[in-house]
C-alpha cells in the first residue's frame, strides 16, 4: 500500500486543475478539493455540490483495518449582497471496523458545519491592466499585480450531536469555527493559487488548526484537474494528506468531479477516493441583470436631450408633410 502512496503522491504534483476565481458565466464550484474560494457564487445564487467517496485505513500500532463510505453535501446561497455567501456543510461517513480480537462499525455525521463567507478585499475592482500596442514582450511579461491576493473570512458554528463516535467528547456541542482565505489568479485565470487558514472547535477541550493549500490549472474549457495538500493539528487527531483529481463542465450550470486521497503515515494510513457533482441555479441573477440593463437603457433615452429633441421634431415635420398633401 505503501508503494502506492508514494507512486501517487509523486504524480499528483503534475496534474493540473480549472478553477473558476467568481462569478462567471459558468459554474464556481469548491469540488473536487477541500479549499473554499475568496469570491462567492453571487448574489440569489445557489449551489449545490454533493459528492460520495470510499474510504480504506490500516492502523499499525493499533493493528485494525477499516473501509468504508461516506457522502458530502455543501449547500451555498448568495444574499443580501454580491460578495456574501451562506455555507451549510455536511459529511456522512460509514466505516466497518476490523481487530484480531473483534470487528464493529462506526457511523454517523462526521461534520456539521453552517456559517458564511464575506470577501473583504478584490485586487480586480477597478483595476484594469492596460495594453501596449507596440510591444509585443509588454504584453506578455508576468503581471506582477497577480501576486496581490482577494482575501475573503469564513465565521460558523460546528454542531456535534450526543454519543457521534467522530467527537472526542459524548456530549453534544456547538463550537465556533473561523478561515482566513486568499485567492491568487495568474495567467490571465489559467492558473490559481488558494490558501484556506483554519481553527476549528475553537472553544472545545480539543481545539484543530489546520491549513488547506490549493494549485489549480484548466485544460480546456472543458477539463480541469488539481493538486493539493492539507494539514491540520490537535491533541485529539493530527494528519497531512495530499490529494488530486479532475472535473469535467457538462453545462455551465453543472459538474462532474473525481478525486483521490492519502496520508503520510501509518497510525493510521489513509487513502480515500471519490466522485461528485455541482449544481448552480443563476435563474434569478440573469433577471435582476436584465431588468437592470433595461433600466439603464431607459434611463440613457431620458437624459439624452439630442434623442428626445430629434424625436419631436420628426413628429413635427410628419405632421406638416401630412397636412400639405391635402391640398397637393
Amino acid at each position: 500500500m505503501l508503494k502506492i502512496k508514494y507512486l501517487l503522491i509523486a504524480s499528483l504534483f503534475f496534474a493540473p486543475q480549472l478553477f473558476f476565481a467568481q462569478y462567471t458565466d459558468v459554474i464556481n464550484s469548491n469540488r473536487p478539493g477541500e479549499t473554499m474560494s475568496a469570491y462567492a457564487v453571487g448574489k440569489s445564487v445557489i449551489q449545490a455540490e454533493i459528492g460520495i467517496y470510499g474510504i480504506k485505513e490500516k492502523h499499525d500500532l493499533l493493528n485494525y483495518d477499516a473501509s468504508g463510505f461516506g457522502t458530502d453535501l455543501t449547500f451555498r446561497y448568495g444574499a443580501f449582497l454580491e460578495k456574501l455567501e451562506f455555507v451549510l456543510d455536511l459529511q456522512y461517513q460509514m466505516e466497518n471496523f476490523d481487530t484480531p480480537y473483534t470487528s464493529y462499525k462506526k457511523n454517523n455525521f462526521r461534520q456539521t458545519v453552517l456559517g458564511a463567507k464575506y470577501l473583504i478585499y478584490d485586487p480586480f475592482k477597478n483595476y484594469e491592466k492596460t495594453k501596449n500596442i507596440y510591444s509585443y514582450k509588454a504584453n506578455h511579461r508576468f503581471d506582477w499585480h497577480s501576486l496581490i491576493p482577494a482575501v475573503s473570512v469564513f465565521a460558523g458554528a460546528n454542531f456535534v450531536g450526543a454519543d457521534n463516535p467522530y467527537s472526542f467528547s459524548p456530549q453534544s456541542s456547538i463550537s465556533p469555527k473561523i478561515a482566513l482565505i486568499t485567492q491568487n489568479v495568474f495567467g490571465g485565470g489559467k492558473w490559481v493559487f488558494v490558501t484556506n487558514i483554519i481553527a476549528d472547535y475553537i472553544t472545545t477541550d480539543y481545539p484543530s488548526y489546520g491549513y488547506v493549500l490549493t494549485l489549480t490549472h484548466g485544460f480546456n474549457d472543458k477539463w480541469s484537474g488539481f493538486i493539493e495538500n492539507q494539514g491540520y493539528k490537535s491533541d485529539f487527531y493530527s494528519d497531512a494528506i495530499v490529494r488530486g483529481g479532475a472535473a469535467y463542465l457538462i453545462n455551465p450550470n453543472l459538474q462532474v468531479d473525481a478525486s483521490i486521497s492519502t496520508n503520510f503515515k501509518n497510525s493510521p494510513s489513509i487513502m480515500y477516493g471519490g466522485v461528485g457533482v455541482s449544481w448552480r441555479y443563476d435563474g434569478k441573477y440573469k433577471e435582476k441583470q436584465m431588468e437592470f440593463k433595461r433600466e439603464s437603457r431607459k434611463e440613457k433615452k431620458v437624459k439624452d436631450p439630442k434623442s428626445k429633441k430629434s424625436e419631436k421634431e420628426t413628429d413635427y415635420q410628419e405632421q406638416e408633410r401630412k397636412r400639405k398633401s391635402k391640398y397637393e
